[in-house]
């Protein structure tokens, strides 16, 4: 789209000639409605130009990657797996952030919201169940197939979307070994971590150590969480909480 350099106000009957000879597929009448409204508000083309290229970075956000399963739950920054649905997580190339740890992934006519809290070797992984439903509309745990890479839509979406996959209600994550994550994130008040984070007791992402209780972190006074029992004691291995889907099998196992 091109408008003549030496033309920089647009008429309102200009546009609406202009956007009424056009065929436009209905999903985009509002954001062409509201660059008819911006123009006449405006009268100018840098507001034009910003919706544009707004818009356009809206349409263009999602992408196709070769997408793998993944059977055995880790999380490169402490994300407890006790506290959260391990079977819809993403295991990404690039380094966990404060905001962007929510993706979609579509197949098939089918979506699922991700967690994005480990950072993969190079891959795209997906969870076995994610992975194997968006293929069959049916669990790993009743349908487990196998195979390799399969292209599918991925797009990073608001973190909120994934709240639902969080048991206690934020992002549970380690007292003892999550602390400059979390530090990280909070040099950044707005962040979704920052808004969102919880510290638990429990050393390992598999829950197998530590004591199942809530800390609280005050950086005014100490850079270490303060919880009810020391910070990183154990009062022996935990119950397994932590479950995978084995590959191939579909057989429930516990975490090692």
């Amino acid at each position: 789209m091109c408008f003549p350099t030496n033309s920089p106000n647009i008429s309102s009957s200009s546009h609406t000639f202009f956007l009424t000879r056009l065929s436009i597929p209905h999903h985009l009448l509002t954001p062409l409605n509201t660059l008819k409204n911006l123009s006449q508000e405006a009268g100018n083309m840098s507001a034009i130009f910003t919706f544009l290229v707004g818009l356009l970075a809206t349409l263009g956000a999602a992408e196709t990657r070769g997408i793998t399963p993944h059977d055995m739950y880790s999380s490169s920054v402490g994300v407890l797996g006790c506290k959260i649905n391990t079977n819809r997580v993403a295991y990404w190339p690039m380094a966990v952030d404060c905001d962007n740890i929510c993706v979609r992934v579509s197949h098939n006519g089918r979506s699922v919201d991700l967690l994005r809290i480990d950072q993969s070797g190079g891959a795209y992984d997906i969870s076995y169940d994610a992975w194997a439903f968006l293929q069959t509309g049916q669990s790993a745990r009743g349908n487990p197939i196998t195979g390799g890479a399969v292209n599918m839509e991925i797009k990073t979406i608001p973190a909120d979307n994934c709240l639902k996959l969080m048991k206690s209600g934020g992002l549970p994550l380690s007292a003892s070994n999550s602390i400059n994550y979390v530090a990280g994130c909070l040099g950044n008040s707005n962040s979704f971590v920052a808004k969102h984070f919880q510290l638990f007791n429990i050393q390992d992402p598999v829950c197998h150590w530590g004591y199942d209780e809530q800390c609280k972190l005050d950086l005014a006074v100490s850079n270490q969480p303060s919880c009810p029992h020391a910070l990183g004691s154990t009062k022996g291995r935990l119950p397994d909480t932590v479950f995978n889907i084995q590959y191939g099998t579909g057989k429930v196992v516990a975490a090692p």
